[in-house]
């Protein structure tokens, strides 16, 4: 996988061209160290932008891209993925994942119930959810050490701790 996706552009903040940024990184300013973004629009079309400012706020972010003036420009932006080159990211820690190369994963339980494949995550307030479809009911499991016991990169295979059906 070439691309990393690292968050999104929301609305635009103001009318002197800054929009408001989901991030996926973690910490959520984290993103704001890459200057150079990657936008990929819904029509799969991308363009280079450099970021021209950027800062916290709220539980966001907030940034200024560099050619982009006005709210009717930062508007155009609006939903488009922030995208970076894999090489340009660290290599993850002992333990750790980029969620990226977690979709697409088969999930097992404890009990050896496949539960699916990992859709996508999708960020709450308590941290990520994994949300796993595929084999039967949809599952939203917090993606944290208490829940995820194993990541087996080379089968591309994930054991969690998580019943098959919810009650």
């Amino acid at each position: 996988m070439e691309w990393v996706e690292l968050g999104r552009l929301g609305a635009p903040y103001g009318i002197k061209g800054w929009l408001h940024i989901e991030s996926h990184t973690d910490p959520k300013p984290a993103l704001l160290k890459y200057r150079d973004w990657t936008l990929k629009f819904a029509t799969g079309e991308r363009t280079s932008r450099r970021v021209a400012e950027g800062r916290a706020h709220g539980e966001g972010l907030v940034a200024r891209i560099e050619g982009v003036a006005d709210r009717d420009a930062a508007a155009a932006l609006t939903g488009a993925r922030i995208e970076v080159r894999r090489a340009s990211l660290p290599a993850p820690k002992k333990n750790e994942y980029y969620q990226a190369d977690l979709v697409g994963m088969k999930v097992t339980n404890l009990a050896g119930v496949a539960l699916g494949a990992v859709s996508h995550f999708v960020d709450s307030p308590a941290g990520s959810l994994m949300v796993i479809t595929g084999a039967g009911p949809e599952h939203w499991v917090p993606a944290n050490q208490r829940h995820l016991r194993k990541v087996d990169v080379e089968a591309r295979a994930i054991l969690v701790d998580w019943p098959a059906q919810e009650t």
